[in-house]
């Protein structure tokens, strides 16, 4: 089983979408027993909550359900437990790196370097902008995690 955790900062908007995304592109492919796919955030600002109300009418008209994801804040025992600890921006990598050990920092990547056609280090942070903002999320996380599953692919099935 190979292990999958997204994290941005409050779990609402970014990694909560690339979640789901990623649970529907492996139930798309019958990859859901071999990928198991989780996301957190860094600080404990929405423990609880469920994902922003426009990331979910965003994702859902995409035709991904996000209303069961509630978010949780990173844990240490993250570290161990995932394969691929997945930020979504310089900053949460940054916030990772200072509370990951040592040894498991090999597995802290910025979700978007599995992207690189894209031309973006990060997936920008929609939480204060409009709609659009939610929209660009998607194409970029699409976008990463068709690449990301390809090196799940290549590296681990």
């Amino acid at each position: 089983m190979v292990k999958v955790l997204f994290v941005c900062m409050g779990n609402i908007c970014r990694s909560p979408t690339a979640h789901g995304v990623f649970v529907k592109i492996l139930e798309d492919q019958s990859l859901t027993s071999v990928v198991q796919v989780d996301s957190a955030g860094t600080h404990a600002y929405h423990i609880g909550k469920g994902a922003d109300e426009r990331s979910q009418l965003a994702a859902s008209r995409r035709g991904i359900d996000l209303s069961a994801l509630r978010a949780r804040q990173v844990k240490p025992a993250d570290f161990h437990e995932f394969d691929y600890v997945l930020a979504m921006d310089d900053d949460n990598l940054q916030h990772l790196e200072m509370i990951c050990p040592v040894e498991q920092r090999k597995k802290l990547q910025l979700f978007m370097t599995f992207a690189p056609q894209m031309k973006k280090r990060e997936v920008p942070d929609p939480y204060y902008g409009g709609g659009s903002g939610f929209e660009q999320v998607l194409d970029l996380v699409e976008a990463a995690a068709e690449g990301l599953l390809q090196d799940i692919k290549e590296n681990h099935l």
